[in-house]
């Protein structure tokens, strides 16, 4: 099935502490909660703005057939899904339980080309007060019912502006030793802004990123101050902001193919069409070799170790990152199984979402003769920069 990733066009932290403060180049960006002193706690908080460009957008949506898309309506099918991903840098001062937030922002804003404590700061770009540089515009709750912005005595008016309907906003609750990683469902969003559509009233919903923040803002609690940091797209690693969009292409159609499909264990699993190395640019098709170890002996007059059989509909890949071992497409049951046509079992992998430079490993599940068995004989690619 189809799974493609596309990077920020910009992120930036917009800190209470330092309402001028742009950090639209920083390395990271953080949700955070600060307390500075027992007997005057003055807490502060910081949130994080991210925004995918219009252009790859609207690419990556193209690539999703309308019917599955369902261009009529304003909420997803399950036929596809959006996914935002951050990846945790640092985590400290957690409670129990730690929720993060995720809205649509409903105002336009500049990245700037500041770093955290720049000396002299940096004010180039979006800040606490201000959605451009310092001194021009300031976030503004649009003439909407549907949007909001930040209201306390304690830090100035700003922190950004967001719509909070129900459909729209998304959380993820941590708890003390789970993974921090943000994974979180925006489908409805993306189309709404890939449609022009929307629910907020007097406006339709246009593209200015997500905002991201703590449920729990301003506690005056010096025991309660947790951080959550994420690497930006900035980032010298692996791990920038991604938006994940997944689509259900699954189709067996095999036509006149005489090849049945495996039912016995041990088997042996192949991944054919594997060039091992592909531009960033590549879209390949993968085809799956599969036969039983030990097959059946019958008259034919070639070999039956090469007989072709296709893989159960209960089959899928995933794609591991092979220097860290980490799952970069993970096994799911509805956007990563094998399609089957008149020659075997395949899927297609985009490339464009694989960082360049770096190798890969393929993973194959199946169900064959109920058992749930992975495959993972060393079928390696790299990625390199076209």
């Amino acid at each position: 099935m189809a799974v493609l990733k596309i990077f920020p066009e910009k992120d930036a932290t917009l800190y209470s502490l330092f309402p001028n403060m742009n950090t639209g180049l920083d390395e990271i960006v953080e949700a955070t909660l600060t307390t500075f002193a027992y007997s005057n706690p003055s807490p502060q908080t910081s949130r994080f703005l991210v925004q995918f460009s219009n252009n790859d957008l609207a690419s990556a949506i193209d690539l999703i057939p309308d019917a599955l898309f369902n261009l009529g309506s304003t909420t997803s099918t399950g036929s596809w899904n959006a996914k935002l991903q951050c990846f945790i840098a640092t985590a400290t001062g957690l409670s129990t339980t730690t929720t993060v937030e995720c809205f649509p922002v409903a105002q336009n804003w500049d990245m700037g080309t500041g770093r955290y404590l720049d000396d002299p700061i940096s004010t180039d770009g979006c800040s606490w007060i201000w959605a451009d540089f310092s001194g021009s515009t300031a976030w503004t709750i649009p003439p909407s019912s549907g949007a909001t912005s930040s209201f306390t005595s304690s830090v100035p008016t700003g922190g950004g502006t967001w719509y909070t309907g129900s459909q729209y906003t998304s959380s993820v609750t941590f708890s003390y030793r789970t993974d921090k990683d943000i994974n979180l469902d925006v489908t409805n969003t993306v189309k709404a802004w890939a449609t022009g559509s929307g629910t907020v009233p007097a406006t339709k919903l246009v593209n200015y990123g997500f905002l991201l923040k703590q449920n729990l803002e301003f506690v005056y609690n010096k025991n309660y101050q947790p951080e959550l940091k994420y690497f930006s797209v900035d980032t010298n690693t692996i791990y920038p902001p991604a938006l994940q969009i997944s689509w259900n292409d699954f189709a067996f159609i095999t036509g006149s193919s005489t090849q049945t499909i495996l039912n016995t264990l041990p088997a042996t699993v192949t991944v054919a069409q594997n060039p091992g190395v592909f531009y960033s640019e590549s879209i390949n098709r993968f085809r799956i070799n599969a036969r039983p170890e030990f097959p059946i002996q019958v008259w034919q007059t070639s070999s039956v170790y090469l007989n072709n059989f296709y893989l159960p509909t209960a089959s899928y890949y995933a794609i591991k990152d092979l220097e860290t071992n980490e799952y970069i497409i993970d096994f799911d049951t509805t956007y990563t199984k094998l399609s089957a046509d008149a020659s075997s079992s395949y899927f297609d992998l985009y490339m464009n979402f694989l960082q360049p430079e770096r190798y890969y490993t393929i993973l194959i599940q199946s169900t064959i003769g109920g058992s749930t068995v992975v495959f993972n004989d060393q079928y390696y690619f790299k990625v390199i920069n076209g």
